[in-house]
């Protein structure tokens, strides 16, 4: 069953057609687990301050700062995805509803993780004229006015990829989006850190990408029932 749907799997890609149901979800009974850190090689270079040009009321209420790329006093690095590549089986896509939220003139969270097929929403808690802005290319673009009465857009994402998202109103408003085909994917937090759970036993290939700094990538073997230890460092450009 499972061959014969990698390969309609391949004939829907070729087709340009959705392929995010292609992934098989089940129950995980001897699954293991990856856990680890993301850190900044040196001295990382201090957040910038923005500066608020616009409906300063709302967006002027806290100071802003470049999210592009933070770092911890340990030297952790901030919202680097971490996610396994090309695994095609394993627990059941997440079923929640991912939010993006637009609170005080800036993106809550600044990446955002979807899975590949999800109805995501967008929220306008400012009051003011927002405008969604995205930049996929597997997932056709789109632009979009919010004003204050339109609350929540709902948006649906079919493609797994990695694209930018703009407020077109406010030009320091900026995020990501990052649509995923599988569950086993995860967002560092202000210390570097990150877990994958449920993984079936198994090698894989594990991948971390920063906006700024790129991708790296290492082999990881999970035993069954096993937790292991996958840490990356960036060195800055």
């Amino acid at each position: 069953m499972r061959s014969k749907m990698r390969v309609f799997a391949a004939a829907a890609v070729a087709l340009g057609w959705s392929v995010a149901w292609a992934y098989d979800g089940g129950t995980v009974s001897d699954g293991g687990g990856i856990r680890g850190q993301v850190k900044y090689q040196g001295t990382a270079p201090a957040a910038k301050t923005i500066e608020i040009t616009k409906d300063k009321e709302v967006c002027g209420a806290t100071p802003k700062r470049d999210e592009s790329l933070l770092v911890g006093g340990n030297g952790g690095i901030e919202n680097v995805v971490v996610f396994i590549k090309n695994i095609s089986r394993g627990k059941p896509m997440p079923n929640a509803t991912p939010t993006l939220d637009q609170k005080g003139c800036r993106y809550d969270p600044h990446v955002l993780l979807i899975p590949a097929g999800a109805t995501i929403d967008i929220r306008n808690d400012d009051g003011v004229l927002h405008n969604i802005h995205t930049y996929g290319k597997a997932n056709p673009p789109t632009n979009m006015a919010q004003p204050k009465f339109r609350q929540v857009i709902h948006q649906r994402f079919e493609q797994p990829e990695i694209f930018e998202v703009r407020c077109d109103a406010h030009g320091w408003m900026q995020g990501w989006f990052v649509v995923q085909d599988n569950p086993y994917y995860a967002v560092t937090d202000e210390n570097g850190n990150f877990e994958l759970t449920d993984v079936p036993p198994g090698d894989y290939e594990l991948e971390a990408w920063q906006e700024t700094l790129g991708t790296k990538t290492q082999k990881i073997t999970v035993p069954a029932k096993t937790e292991v230890t996958a840490n990356f460092e960036f060195a800055g450009k």
